[in-house]
């Protein structure tokens, strides 16, 4: 699914990932850890296209396609999905609207039929009431005046939407308390399937208690200095990055 290769990406003329490599199979959920400043938002940003993340070496293939030579609205037709730690405001842009306008630009750039309004409107409605997003929401522009769970919420109803191959989430659980939590982890749970790959990028144990990773990798001064099972991250939230740190 996800293949990344020595990746290399400067930030303002400063080096943050130095040689990154990682695989993401189909059908795993793997959680990247790591102290602030590690790179762990570069990863996601450089992945998915943003200005201003220049790759200077390496290689990152989706399903065998290299997304670093395509742009942004090209990964996501292939199927990349990113959710914002800080997700944007669109003053103007009904929600329902957007939701309408991402799922046909997707369909058109696959060479797809536009789906029908009434088929696009029953899929939200669905997928919102399985996050509890009130229906008032989807009237209103999106994320204006929405609160910091409520616009968390809307970023997964976005991926249910899109049913992307690849969703990184780049710390979904900030912001959120217990209920939120749980609502939005019950969002990305049943996504899981075995032609999708999700990589989960947090601070803290608390997310993966809901979000079961397959594998959890510890990303410290822009290399995948470590690898494990679920009992990585126990042992990260109980020791910290103290010995990593030294090491780097």
């Amino acid at each position: 699914m996800l293949s990344i290769e020595n990746l290399r990406v400067s930030v303002g003329g400063a080096e943050i990932l130095k040689g990154l490599s990682l695989v993401v199979p189909a059908g795993e959920v793997h959680a990247i850890m790591g102290p602030n400043g590690a790179g762990k938002s570069t990863l996601s940003y450089a992945l998915t296209g943003r200005d201003g993340y220049d790759v200077c070496d390496g290689s990152a293939t989706l399903d065998g396609a290299d997304i670093l030579g395509m742009a942004p609205e090209e990964r996501a037709a292939r199927g990349l999905f990113l959710s914002f730690q800080y997700p944007l405001e669109i003053p103007g842009v009904p929600t329902m609207s957007f939701l309408k306008a991402a799922l046909n630009a997707q369909a058109k750039a696959r060479g797809e039929a536009e789906l029908p309004a009434t088929d696009i409107l029953r899929r939200v409605r669905a997928r919102a009431e399985t996050l509890r997003i009130n229906p008032d929401l989807l009237k209103r522009p999106l994320n204006v005046g929405f609160s910091g769970g409520e616009k968390k919420r809307m970023e997964i109803l976005q991926m249910m939407v899109l049913e992307p191959k690849l969703a990184i989430l780049d710390e979904t659980d900030s912001g959120l308390d217990i209920d939120a939590l749980r609502i939005v982890a019950d969002g990305v749970n049943a996504l899981r399937g075995p032609d999708r790959a999700m990589l989960v990028i947090t601070h803290y144990q608390r997310l993966l208690d809901y979000i079961r990773p397959d594998k959890v990798h510890v990303l410290v001064a822009g290399r995948i200095v470590d690898t494990g099972g679920p009992e990585l991250a126990l042992r990260l939230e109980k020791e910290g990055y103290d010995r990593y740190l030294a090491a780097a």
